[in-house]
């Protein structure tokens, strides 16, 4: 790309139908750094909107920086569609091939005048359009492709004595780029055919010829180059270009069939990419053929969203500079049309810093996705006065007045009676009434509460571990009640298997017979109903067709939810031990689901890369959450019910709102895909593990990363807060559990305005003084955890000899 004077500004040739061309008066440029050239403005069909081609090499600059660009919008006559721009006369075949198809289209709808306008300005006869076909025979694809392509006519303005950029032509025209490489056929535009994929042909579209596919190796080398010569300030920043350029560099060179090209290009740069993305290097590297790029998720996953970078406004204007002094038009472009880069004002930001935060399949999140306010705060507990029961000892007696007040929590401390300022409005979401029954379950948790057992550093819970021996049916799932008094176990086989782990058996209803008998009236009506013929204590529930992947208990202990391979979520009757419905609305396996604190509401996630809330009496999801750009592993609720949190293969933890679908906060930093999930119990913090070993810590409130937790070995399958929230215990696959000081974790948190505001987080490396205790396993890596109204630690796993 020429080199552009600062101070040129936008001027725009409008063409009239009649009349000579008139300019309109400069405009300032309007980019905001990461804007995208040759990008069309469709005005609606039937009025005369104007369609400016936009320079591709236009620098989309910051704020007020004029765009030194030229745009040329044709207007069609009252009651026409959209015009699309003139393009200036053709310098080469393709170029020629692209003006006719463009001045086909224009005949096709009947637009005399403008075809008119564009043939005089490219000095084109009537004859050559007339012998590229007739009228009618490119309409249903051809026409869509005609259109597509239109959307890609860009004009870059050449510099003054500076020698052509690449993919101009020889006399200085700019280069008219269409969707195939090579002359189109009459009927078909170059469009590109993908029947389950309807989209497919105008996301691969960015990637044509732009450059000579000989000098791609030599642009990436001078970019480095330049990076690594950089001051240390700005090198670690921009060193992040080099991944999501060096993928579309390479995918550029295979959609336009220079295979070669791309095998010494890949071979030659693989290597200098984080480790961190090894994984979709290899992925990368099987996509050697035009062929392949059409219907790979990974490819349309590059394609379809763009790369966010977080770069200060010094690093980006020497990119910027060191681009345009050197007309590097291939990578200005790719940075144009591909990338977002999120400008921030202030200080570069550190090595350090950006590997905390980067490492997600689409770079880092965004800063304005993190800017909602989120009610983070309990809701407001229900008032239920504690009666003390008859067969209560008088020692307990003494025990009972406090009660009523609550012992008193620390700051981290679970539910309050007072109104949170952070809390959700009480009605924000409907929510269940409480039952008797859940009323008698709270006053026995607040009993219990009492005889809690207060963690910290100087006393650490016990560890009761659940091992499943011979479990030749492969364990992929567990959960554990509120009261610890269940568990149950999701397996290979397909199969939900429940166990009583306390001395009451499991028993189901009686039969419909059996049941008149009974006297509704008396005291014990539902200690009768239950059939002591079928105590026993483990129950096996069938139904699903696949390993089952998701076990999730209802607080009340009556229902049982399971997720599966074969796509459903079933609820299960924990009375009669049988399914009452199967929700059908994932169309592949569904990895995870969890009952809401409160009942009614659950969420589920799956390899659709969707997460669904449903209701337990609607059979289709109230809500669908979709964002995540690969299998969504883990789910989790708020203790608020009012947020839902779940963990992706993208290397993401995005946090949902349950009233309205939208995601308040993308967190990235994370090195590998997401596979547990916890929230502190005041709602204030999430804890996240992943297949990289690390805990993540997180502020919900200021949307950021506060703490980093090294340890594991291998993918944290299970993390758990206790009940007050002072110890965070995780278990992994490495055959142990860590149990971790949250309280020193979160206190004196670096939250202010500026950190928030650009992501300069300074993470402490105190992973071993906030590490209390480690505990083996022999050979059972550990897959659930649970914490007791009592603060024991429940944890469970299959062993696995080695």
């Amino acid at each position: 790309m020429a080199a552009l004077a600062e101070e040129q500004t936008e001027v725009a040739v409008k063409l009239e139908p009649e009349g000579p061309p008139t300019l309109l008066p400069p405009q300032a440029g309007d980019g905001t750094g990461e804007g995208g050239g040759g990008t069309t403005n469709n005005g609606p069909n039937g009025g005369g909107g104007n369609v400016a081609a936009a320079a591709a090499s236009s620098a989309g600059g910051d704020g007020g920086t004029p765009k030194p660009s030229v745009a040329v919008s044709a207007v069609a006559p009252a009651g026409a569609a959209p015009v699309p721009a003139a393009a200036p006369e053709a310098g080469a075949p393709h170029d020629r091939q692209t003006l006719l198809a463009v001045l086909q289209f224009l005949r096709q709808s009947n637009l005399r005048e403008a075809e008119e306008a564009l043939r005089r300005e490219a000095r084109l006869l009537e004859e050559a359009v007339a012998g590229t076909g007739a009228p009618g025979e490119a309409d249903g694809a051809g026409t869509e492709a005609a259109s597509a392509l239109l959307s890609r006519v860009t004009a870059s303005a050449p510099g003054p004595a500076a020698p052509d950029p690449p993919g101009t032509g020889a006399s200085g025209a700019p280069a008219v780029s269409g969707l195939a490489t090579g002359p189109p056929a009459p009927g078909k535009v170059g469009s590109v055919a993908v029947e389950d994929q309807p989209d497919v042909s105008a996301v691969l579209s960015a990637y044509n010829q732009q450059g000579d596919p000989t000098m791609y190796e030599e642009y990436y080398s001078g970019l480095k180059h330049f990076i690594e010569c950089s001051l240390d300030c700005h090198r670690a920043e921009l060193s992040q270009l080099f991944y999501p350029l060096f993928v579309h560099m390479y995918l550029e060179l295979v959609y336009n069939q220079h295979e070669n090209e791309a095998k010494s290009f890949f071979e030659k740069f693989h290597g200098d990419q984080e480790c961190y993305y090894q994984d979709d290097l290899r992925v990368l590297s099987s996509l050697t053929k035009k062929e392949h790029m059409k219907g790979n998720e990974t490819m349309l996953d590059f394609r379809t969203s763009k790369f966010v970078l977080r770069i200060s406004r010094d690093s980006y204007q020497l990119l910027k500079r060191h681009l345009q002094e050197k007309q590097n038009n291939q990578i200005w472009n790719i940075v144009q049309e591909h990338l977002y880069i999120d400008i921030f004002d202030g200080m570069p930001r550190s090595k350090q810093q950006i590997d905390a935060m980067v490492g997600s399949l689409a770079g880092e999140a965004k800063r304005e996705a993190n800017k909602s306010k989120v009610f983070f705060g309990l809701l407001k507990e229900p008032e239920i006065e504690v009666p003390l029961d008859d067969e209560d000892e008088e020692g307990e007696n003494e025990e009972g007045k406090p009660k009523k007040k609550k012992p008193k929590k620390d700051s981290i401390g679970s539910k309050s009676k007072k109104q949170d300022p952070n809390a959700p409005p009480q009605n924000r979401i409907p929510l269940p009434e409480l039952k008797d029954s859940d009323k008698l379950d709270k006053i026995m948790n607040m009993k219990e509460t009492t005889k809690r057992v207060r963690l910290g550093p100087d006393c650490l819970p016990s560890i009761c571990f659940y091992t499943f021996l011979n479990a030749y049916q492969g364990l992929t799932a567990v959960d554990v009640t509120d009261d610890s008094s269940l568990i149950a176990g999701g397996f290979a086989d397909s199969t939900v298997r429940v166990w009583s782990v306390t001395p009451k058996k499991l028993r189901s209803v009686k039969q419909a017979a059996d049941l008149s008998l009974i006297d509704k009236e008396s005291d014990d009506v539902l200690e009768r109903i239950m059939d002591e013929k079928t105590a026993s204590e483990l129950k096996i529930l069938y139904g699903h067709s696949g390993p089952v992947y998701g076990a999730s208990f209802s607080p009340d202990r009556n229902y049982l939810l399971s997720s599966s391979e074969d796509g459903t979520v079933r609820l299960w009757s924990l009375q009669t031990f049988t399914c009452l419905v199967g929700y059908k609305g994932h169309n592949y396996p569904v990895w995870d689901t969890q009952f809401s604190p409160y009942g009614y509401y659950f969420v589920s996630g799956g390899h659709d890369r969707v997460a669904r809330l449903w209701a337990t009496d609607h059979y289709q999801p109230l809500r669908i959450f979709a964002g995540h750009l690969a299998d969504v592993n883990c789910t989790r609720f708020h203790p608020n019910s009012n947020y839902v949190a779940t963990g992706s293969a993208d290397r993401t933890v995005r946090l949902w709102d349950v009233l309205n679908g939208n995601c308040v906060r993308i967190f990235t930093g994370h090195k590998g895909p997401i596979h547990s999930l916890t929230f502190s119990p005041n709602g204030r913090f999430l804890a996240t593990g992943a297949t990289d070993g690390r805990v993540l810590l997180w502020d919900i409130g200021h949307g950021l990363m506060v703490g980093e937790l090294k340890g594991h070995t291998d993918t944290v399958c299970s993390l758990r807060f206790s009940r007050d929230g002072e110890i965070l215990a995780s278990g992994s696959m490495d055959n142990t559990v860590r149990l971790w000081d949250a309280v020193k974790a979160f206190e004196d948190l670096e939250t202010d305005d500026f950190t928030t505001a650009t992501g300069h987080i300074n993470l402490p490396e105190n992973s071993q003084e906030l590490l209390l205790g480690t505990y083996m396993t022999k050979s059972t890596p550990v897959v659930h955890l649970h914490f007791t109204r009592r603060n024991l630690v429940l944890a469970a796993g299959a062993y696995s000899p080695q």
